[in-house]
């Protein structure tokens, strides 16, 4: 059995794409990164960053193209897959993407790409937000697992 599946989750790095196949079909390119976060053998923290092309088709690629922007967060689920071509300088030329399935669009970011948290008065100073962000408040009680019905 053999098995090519990617899911990953980020920020796209630059605006997304949009171009039409000869055949009609919309398809929509664009780069997602994705940090990983760890602590080396002294216990210092380390990061890095990866960079992943995306491509998508149909209907999604329509939906990627207008809703989408840098800095925005997605999950996007897919096969991998390596293109070669000649370049111009005749070398041959390869680029390995993720192409999707599903596109699922993250958290949407008031006002572009800075969060939402807190934002600049005409002065430079940080005042609280207009709108506080929607919370769940959870019940203070215990829950007895055997008031649970199933």
């Amino acid at each position: 059995m053999y098995l090519n599946k990617a899911i990953i989750i980020g920020n796209l790095t630059r605006d997304p794409e949009g171009k039409a196949l000869p055949s009609g079909i919309q398809v929509t390119t664009f780069s997602v990164a994705t940090n990983r976060v760890w602590k080396d053998k002294n216990g210092a923290r380390q990061d890095s960053t990866d960079y992943h092309n995306v491509v998508v088709f149909g209907k999604q690629a329509e939906n990627v193209a207008q809703y989408l922007k840098k800095g925005s967060s997605v999950l996007v689920e897919g096969r991998m897959q390596t293109r070669s071509w000649d370049g111009q300088d005749g070398t041959k030329k390869y680029r390995t993407e993720i192409v999707a399935d599903r596109i699922q669009f993250g958290p949407r970011r008031e006002g572009g790409s800075a969060p939402a948290a807190t934002e600049k008065d005409g002065g430079g100073e940080l005042k609280e937000p207009k709108e506080a962000l929607d919370t769940i408040e959870y019940p203070a009680d215990e829950i007895n697992p055997d008031d649970i019905p199933f």
